[in-house]
């Protein structure tokens, strides 16, 4: 029984046993095929499997590397691109705030030279008005008589003469030598010009040329550089005493020289009782007298230049970076009804308000001065008077 039983148990396992030793042997060699180092370590196919594997992992240990460059090249790229981006943004920024400070500064200039216009404006306005009042004040009516008009006025000294006839038409107190003040650049114009020095050489206004004698003021300050016409121009138009002095100097010679010059023209015109010490009149020593003077104005009538710049009713010029506006000192060249060819204003305390005219009147061209005449606006009052006294057909016939 027990054999039997082996035998049954022996025989059913030998089937098992050939199935499993069947299936074992392909899969280890399915095994053995899979990792051929298992099999055998040292043979020619495990180290051609090793080899493979090595050269696999630094390729994909580079791919990996390249990858990850890859990655690190294209942050960088992205971040220099945000920096290049937010730099020309900055850029952008900077131009932007250039040209609106570039607008504003613009606007600035054009807004202060609109402010400069408009104050120049402003003043040119302002002094219209006050030239108008005070020319409306400088004229007074007229006087009940001839006689009335005489005994109006105010010069000390006053002289007419018809300068073609040489005939004296008004003379009161004529008789006199007298301080002419700044009626001297009447004579000071008349020697520059007749010297032909020309008008385009530049001067400069120097310490030399400032007034130590009457400490009078100038809008021509130290360091002005105008060319001899526009010296010449102010001072016979504005009375510029700077500007005289500064004519003078730069005369071949220097100051002695065009003194002499200024004595030498007076003689050769008969002016006998005439006497200069410089060519602004601000010294008391200029002397001259109305018949002197009425020779004077013949002898510029006959330069048009001094016409012209002693008729200009006003006259810029740049000084100290901006243009000055200067003006006639006489009112009257600026009344349509007046035809003025030459004029001279003038003061100083010694010599009182002066004006020396030559005008048309009545047809014919004669010589008006007026010499120490006190009250600002005198001289014009007077001047206007006397062409009343003129125009009047019964004074015309007593004269």
């Amino acid at each position: 029984m027990v054999f039997f039983w082996k035998r049954a148990v022996a025989t059913a396992l030998v089937p098992l046993a050939l199935a499993l030793g069947t299936l074992l042997p392909g899969g280890a060699h399915a095994a053995k095929a899979a990792d051929p180092c298992k099999a055998n370590a040292k043979s020619a196919t495990c180290k051609a499997t090793k080899a493979k594997t090595t050269a696999k992992k630094p390729a994909a240990k580079t791919a990996s590397k390249t990858a990850s460059k890859k990655t690190v090249s294209k942050a960088s790229s992205k971040a220099t691109t945000k920096k290049t981006a937010s730099k020309k943004t900055a850029a952008k920024t900077v131009t932007k705030k250039t040209a609106s400070k570039k607008r504003a500064s613009k606007k600035t200039v054009a807004s202060k030279s609109k402010s400069r216009k408009s104050s120049i404006v402003h003043r040119q306005r302002a002094h219209a008005r006050a030239q108008a009042r005070a020319s409306a004040a400088a004229l007074p009516p007229p006087a009940a008589s001839v006689r009335a008009e005489i005994e109006a006025l105010r010069s000390t000294t006053a002289y007419v003469q018809d300068l073609e006839t040489s005939t004296v038409l008004f003379a009161k107190n004529d008789n006199v030598v007298r301080p002419i003040a700044s009626i001297s650049k009447l004579m000071t114009a008349l020697v520059v010009v007749d010297a032909n020095q020309p008008m385009d050489q530049m001067l400069e206004i120097t310490d030399d040329d400032v007034d130590t004698l009457k400490h009078t003021t100038s809008r021509l300050v130290v360091g002005t550089r105008l060319n001899r016409g526009d010296m010449l121009h102010l001072a016979l138009m504005s009375s510029e005493n700077r500007a005289a002095h500064a004519l003078g100097r730069n005369y071949p010679g220097g100051m002695p020289a065009f003194v002499e010059a200024m004595n030498r023209k007076a003689r050769a015109l008969g002016m006998s009782n005439t006497h200069f010490i410089e060519p602004t009149g601000l010294s008391s020593q200029n002397v001259s007298s109305p018949r002197d003077l009425a020779r004077l104005l013949r002898a510029a009538s006959q330069r048009p230049l001094i016409h012209r710049y002693s008729t200009d009713d006003q006259y810029e010029v740049d000084v100290a970076n901006r243009t000055q506006l200067f003006r006639n000192t006489n009112l009257l060249v600026r009344k349509s009804d007046w035809d003025i060819k030459i004029s001279k204003t003038g003061y100083i305390n010694e010599a009182g308000e002066c004006l020396v005219m030559l005008a048309r009147i009545n047809g014919r061209d004669v010589a008006m001065v007026l010499l120490d005449s006190q009250g600002k606006l005198s001289r014009i009052g007077d001047a206007v008077r006397l062409r009343r006294i003129l125009q009047s057909d019964v004074a015309m016939a007593m004269l």
